[in-house]
């Protein structure tokens, strides 16, 4: 049976049972509708348009509905991945519309969208407010390319980032120089309106430049830097875009624009106040909790190694922190996709995956340790699963299934070790995105 969401526990449960209630705790700490309200001005003079994008876009449009004066004007337009629109709650009146696109490469449904936001700007006074939606998955889902670049290069270029192994600001970088609406360009559209966005960040470091890549913050970024990273990974562009970055033509708002003077950004939910909701629930069981950091970036199953040698030395009576405890972790890890042999199928996962795979294969079976990794969107990747659980028996029941853990890596293959082990957690889309969440459960 898959790995599905457990209610909280009050008492102390199994280690399997405790990390998918951390889990659960992470997610619930970080819904729209727990944290949104608490960040909403009174209705302005003029009207207000909601704007926004990303995983998280329907439920915090639903959140916001909710807590808006009924009395008081609300119109606009938000995209969120397919399939992320949760049931609208009972009672909250539909004022903003929500459509869905593609996630994580562009679809035309995308565009469409993205197209339609910015015409939305258009007339805006110095009276009226716009509140910005954002969460993570928005630089996909608000995809409106810049001038000289088709949308069919556009998606090759999204394709290739994905694959080479960049880091989310590397990618979000080249995002912004390529598009018309990222890195302050809705900001700059929306003036001289007020702009507030309200931000779930899915980002090391919570950096609203860096979360949807930064539609309504100024970009410290540049042409160059975007160009610089385009050849550091052997991406191919259109040669006009590539003379575009060269001479800045391209270039975005930077710090200390004008037109952003009016743009105001409030992150609401960030990995590490979901971490620390983990970790007290796991003290309320008696248990022991330190988070080790909320920004880790790296290979997936490089980091899985790190994670391993903590977890045995803790194990082994040797680490820095008493067992039996919980280490917590978040961040946003990458997944390079290894070539294949002629003619092999593609493997299926994503980074939380990967990382339970590099992490059964450091620990080897050690007694006493058991983890899981997941998203806390709920897809890992592009599956229906969120992420996967390991335990001290994981690659002795890989073995009386006939599974080579070593080849699942290879073919950077998750979904199918883990799927034939019973050992995927699936949640469905949970209508929230802090990114990676780690637990590793030591006896």
């Amino acid at each position: 049976m898959r790995r599905s969401i457990l209610p909280a526990m009050t008492h102390c449960p199994s280690p399997r049972d405790g990390l998918l209630a951390l889990f659960q705790a992470a997610i619930h700490s970080a819904m729209p509708a727990h944290t949104l309200a608490a960040h909403l001005p009174p209705p302005p003079v003029g009207r207000t348009l909601v704007l926004g994008a990303g995983k998280a876009a329907g439920a915090m449009v639903h959140a916001l509905e909710a807590a808006w004066p009924a009395d008081a004007p609300l119109s606009g337009l938000v995209v969120t991945r397919y399939g992320h629109t949760p049931q609208r709650p009972p009672g909250v009146v539909q004022r903003v519309e929500i459509v869905e696109a593609s996630h994580p490469v562009p679809d035309a449904a995308g565009l469409a969208a993205a197209a339609r936001i910015l015409a939305l700007t258009q007339d805006l006074q110095a009276d009226d407010l716009v509140i910005c939606l954002m969460s993570g998955g928005a630089s996909a889902l608000l995809t409106l390319p810049a001038d000289g670049l088709d949308f069919d290069a556009k998606q090759q270029i999204n394709r290739q980032l994905l694959d080479c192994g960049a880091a989310i600001d590397e990618m979000n970088c080249v995002r912004k120089h390529l598009s018309r609406i990222k890195g302050g360009r809705l900001a700059q559209a929306c003036a001289p309106a007020r702009v507030l966005t309200l931000a779930i960040s899915d980002v090391p470091g919570d950096d609203p430049s860096v979360i949807g890549s930064g539609p309504t913050v100024a970009d410290s970024t540049s042409c160059a830097d975007a160009l610089a990273i385009l050849r550091r990974y052997g991406i191919a562009i259109p040669p006009g875009i590539a003379a575009a970055l060269e001479a800045g033509s391209l270039e975005t708002p930077k710090p200390g624009d004008p037109a952003l003077a009016r743009a105001q950004v409030d992150v609401i939910a960030a990995p590490q106040r979901s971490l620390e909701a983990a970790a007290a629930l796991a003290r309320s069981y008696g248990v022991q909790a330190f988070v080790l950091s909320d920004a880790m970036e790296g290979e997936s199953r490089e980091v899985a190694k790190v994670h391993a040698a903590l977890a045995r030395a803790v194990a082994q009576g040797r680490g820095p922190f008493p067992k039996p405890c919980v280490l917590l972790s978040g961040g946003e890890t990458t997944v390079t996709i290894r070539p294949r042999a002629a003619g092999a199928a593609r493997g299926r996962g994503g980074r939380a995956g990967e990382f339970c795979m590099g992490l059964a294969q450091a620990l080897q079976g050690v007694p006493g340790v058991w983890a899981l990794a997941a998203d806390t969107d709920g897809i890992d990747g592009v599956e229906d699963n969120a992420g996967a659980c390991v335990g001290p028996d994981t690659l002795q029941r890989a073995r009386a299934a006939g599974l080579q853990l070593a080849d699942h890596l290879d073919r950077n293959d998750a979904y199918g070790f883990f799927q034939a082990l019973d050992d995927l957690v699936v949640t469905g889309p949970t209508h929230t995105n802090v990114n990676d969440f780690r637990a590793i459960w030591i006896a």
